[in-house]
């Protein structure tokens, strides 16, 4: 499972339980949290105000879908949730075990690789390389962006942001189904 978030700007629209302002990104809006397979297709989604963090976002993405993790027997492998170098692991750790005390036994996080400088100019590069494993969360950023409502927040709730979010995944599966 990998895990990002995406800061989207609001409309004139969106309402004033929904805006927020995420200094990271200097973005006045929503966050978008997604959680996704290794194909790209989401496990879970949710909305919340920018001023969110990503941990808290996070924490409150796993508390909505905690029953997927009681579900989950212990004596399968864990679940790898694969996170960027913004998401701070005893945080939410600590936060997650105070929810679900077994949680630790079915899931564990690891942070995404980070090439070092040697890397870069090993490969003869500088600033932004991307990482293969991280590269999957960012293609689904990029399908959402394909969907013109998804371009801005235009929802008046972050319920509503969340629900087109799914239409939208819902739709790019169909499509793929149709397909085959």
């Amino acid at each position: 499972m990998i895990i990002d978030s995406q800061a989207v700007k609001n409309t004139c629209n969106a309402s004033v339980e929904s805006k927020g302002f995420c200094h990271y990104k200097c973005t006045n809006g929503i966050k978008r949290h997604l959680a996704v397979d290794t194909l790209g297709l989401p496990f879970f989604t949710h909305c919340t105000k920018a001023s969110v963090s990503d941990d808290s976002g996070l924490i409150e993405l796993l508390s909505k879908n905690m029953d997927y993790f009681r579900a989950k027997p212990v004596n399968i492998p864990k679940i790898t949730i694969l996170l960027d170098h913004g998401y701070h692991l005893d945080k939410l750790t600590a936060a997650l075990q105070i929810l679900y005390p077994q949680i630790m036994t079915k899931i564990r996080f690891q942070l995404a690789p980070k090439p070092t400088k040697a890397e870069k100019a090993a490969l003869g590069k500088t600033g932004f390389v991307p990482v293969a494993t991280r590269w999957v969360i960012e293609r689904s950023n990029a399908w959402m962006e394909r969907c013109k409502s998804l371009v801005k927040n235009f929802e008046r709730t972050l319920a509503n942001a969340t629900s087109k979010l799914n239409l939208c995944f819902i739709r790019l599966m169909l499509k793929r189904l149709a397909q085959a």
